[in-house]
């Protein structure tokens, strides 16, 4: 028999009907379907919650090649399923796609969100002892003043005390050695109790609601492996991996061997028990008010384990927020966001320069791994302390966090990043006296710290909507490979109106760069010969550009990052007056003009450098986006430039004919 005609022919986005995409409560999501057929009359976009058995409909609209498109505006949280159905003009018989698809519907927290990472026992203030959750607390207003929302905590379980590591992962350790806290229980208890230390259950919960009423969400570290002392080692041995002499293997990742851990068995033989005892430590920590778990290593788990615990937990409390500290191949790291979790840690410390910034983000923004795969940007973390930070001081860190700021909707940074702390471990990316192996004292407000800078950039984040969302990251052309340009606009359909944002980051600490950037006004809805007005949102400066071509230069001692806001609403803005500036830039224009006839007419070399010289050094330095911005004398030189036929005194230069 003839091969049935399959009439429509796929549908985006899907993960194969196997995994589910995500989206966001506050965002429609939008479907496209391919229908091969003349005969439909009708296709309809079909959904519902998982559970539920009653379809809801809306009609797609057909474009070109082809392709239909809908969009659903999800009312609450949740899994929901959606298919595409077509109907036939003349039988009126439905053609179904075959497969019913899933979309996971996320609160917004999982797109947009600043994490702020801490180990609760070193907020105090006294050497050798551990702080508590009440010095947590009183840490709040300070964090809350620097921009962010979610408060991490490394684990706060009691930890054993069988070959506990002492300070910098040495296996000699002293009386008041706190011992690495991912080494999780002792006599004391284990994941579902809080080291003695840092308080009682009910301080934690106090904690939490304190944290809410300021606007915060608390984030879990929670670790599924144990130490030597844990409860579970006695109770179930069979949960663990043993080695031929019948000991109980501790954890690896070569070169590193972590004694005081022992790494669990997801495939013991009363599996089923194990793993619903897993699933009850992510559920009695919901009950303490946390809906936000930093899962510790998850590509050491079996991905089945991960697919059925997080659908298990969304589907009673779907605001749960899960990020993957997957540092692991791409694959495998692409593999745990498509069965679940809703933020992933990458590969962004190890990304540096501009092409290698261009192609990692460009496959993360613009590929199908948009659909399901949202990267928390951590500048840093307990565990890494990047080169760059080591050797590039203060700028590196201004650098860092801008571009993790704004090239993501959601980044996180391990505290003493602040403070530009890289003090390291001679030739490793780790910090030296790590507090992971020992209380830290920390003067909160030494000098050369960039707290100001970072409150700065989530103030930024979140009075511009352009930054809240994931998707929409552009990278725009600069002539210097020092120098990154991108942007992002929130969709001028939107009542709220169209908010543009771009970015130009120098990516060298050391040294100031220039470059020209060029934007694609045609996106931007300007006009090539408008003039528009743009915000620098750092400094606070206006300046007024013309055209798709402009110059920016920056400094990374006083500021490596440019954040404009660019808005067509120029006519608005009242004209700077300067009689002095204004005559310097007619007389300026004559200068340049008559330069260039010479190089025009001439085909003169000579002409050409003179031009090149005159222009750099007396024109290029009032129209840069640097301190020497001179706004009046921009308005005039330009205006005379369109006398002659140019959009601006850029597009006269760099269309002078030359060597």
């Amino acid at each position: 028999m003839p091969k049935a005609e399959k009439i429509i022919e796929a549908v985006y986005p899907e993960l194969g009907g196997q995994y589910p995409v995500k989206t966001e409560i506050d965002v429609l999501f939008p479907v496209t379907a391919i229908v091969n057929s003349k005969k439909i009359a009708d296709v309809y976009l079909k959904f519902k919650p998982h559970n539920s058995k009653t379809w809801r409909k809306t009609q797609m609209t057909k474009q070109e090649n082809n392709k239909f498109v809908s969009s659903i505006k999800f009312e609450s949280t949740g899994i929901y399923d959606y298919t595409v159905t077509a109907t036939n003009k003349k039988t009126s018989r439905n053609h179904d796609y075959g497969k019913i698809l899933q979309v996971m519907v996320d609160p917004v927290k999982a797109r947009f969100s600043a994490w702020y990472e801490l180990f609760p026992r070193s907020q105090g203030k006294i050497p050798g002892k551990s702080a508590t959750f009440k010095d947590v607390e009183e840490r709040l207003e300070e964090i809350r003043k620097m921009g962010f929302d979610v408060l991490y905590m490394a684990p706060i379980h009691p930890i054993g005390t069988t070959n506990r590591k002492g300070p910098n992962n040495s296996l000699s350790t002293g009386a008041n050695d706190p011992g690495s806290c991912w080494a999780i229980g002792s006599q004391a208890g284990g994941h579902k109790s809080t080291h003695p230390d840092l308080g009682t259950l009910e301080d934690f919960r106090h904690l939490t609601a304190k944290a809410k009423e300021m606007g915060f969400e608390i984030a879990l570290d929670i670790g599924l492996q144990c130490s030597p002392d844990h409860s579970y080692v006695k109770e179930h041995p069979g949960w663990f991996h043993h080695e031929p002499d019948g000991t109980i293997k501790c954890a690896e990742n070569p070169p590193k061997k972590y004694e005081d851990v022992y790494p669990l068995n997801f495939y013991p033989e009363d599996r089923e028990a194990m793993w619903e005892e897993m699933k009850s430590i992510f559920e009695f920590w919901l009950k303490q008010g946390v809906n936000i778990f930093r899962v510790d290593n998850p590509h050491t788990k079996p991905t089945e384990f991960w697919q059925w615990l997080i659908r298990e937990i969304k589907r009673k409390e779907p605001d749960t927020v899960f990020l993957s500290e997957a540092f692991t191949y791409y694959e495998k790291l692409e593999e745990l966001a498509a069965v679940g979790y809703q933020q992933s840690y990458g590969y962004f410390t190890w990304r540096n320069t501009k092409n290698e910034l261009i192609e990692y983000f460009t496959k993360l923004t613009q590929s199908h791994l948009k659909n399901f795969l949202r990267m928390n940007l951590f500048v840093n973390t307990p565990d890494i302390l990047p080169t760059i930070l080591q050797h590039g001081g203060r700028p590196a860190f201004m650098l860092r966090i801008a571009l993790a700021t704004t090239l993501s909707s959601c980044y996180g940074m391990y505290n003493g990043f602040e403070l530009c702390e890289n003090s390291a471990i001679p030739g490793k990316e780790e910090y030296l006296n790590s507090e992971k192996y020992e209380y830290k004292v920390w003067d909160w407000d030494r000098p050369g710290n960039i707290k100001e800078y970072i409150k700065k950039l989530n103030k930024i984040r979140i009075e511009n909507r352009a930054l809240h969302y994931y998707g929409n990251l552009k990278f725009f052309n600069s002539t210097n490979d020092n120098v990154l340009c991108y942007g992002k606009i929130f969709p001028e359909s939107s009542r709220l109106g169209k908010n543009i944002i771009v970015v130009a980051v120098n990516l060298d600490p050391h040294r100031r760069q220039d470059a020209r950037i060029t934007l694609p006004l045609e996106d931007f809805g300007i006009a090539i010969d408008d003039d528009y007005l743009v915000e620098e949102l750092v400094t606070e400066k206006k300046y007024v550009w013309t055209g798709y071509d402009n110059y920016v230069r920056l400094d990374p001692q006083s500021n490596p990052a440019y954040i404009f806001r660019i808005s067509k609403e120029f006519k608005k803005i009242p004209e700077v007056k300067s009689p002095n500036s204004e005559t310097l830039a007619k007389k300026h224009f004559g200068v340049f003009y008559e330069i260039r006839e010479k190089v025009l007419k001439h085909n003169d070399p000579y002409a050409r450098k003179e031009l090149e010289k005159f222009y750099s050094e007396e024109i290029i330095p009032k129209i840069f986006v640097c301190e020497t911005y001179d706004e009046a004398y921009t308005r005039k030189i330009n205006k005379e430039s369109k006398r002659y036929g140019f959009f601006s005194i850029i597009h006269a230069y760099i269309t002078t004919p030359g060597h």
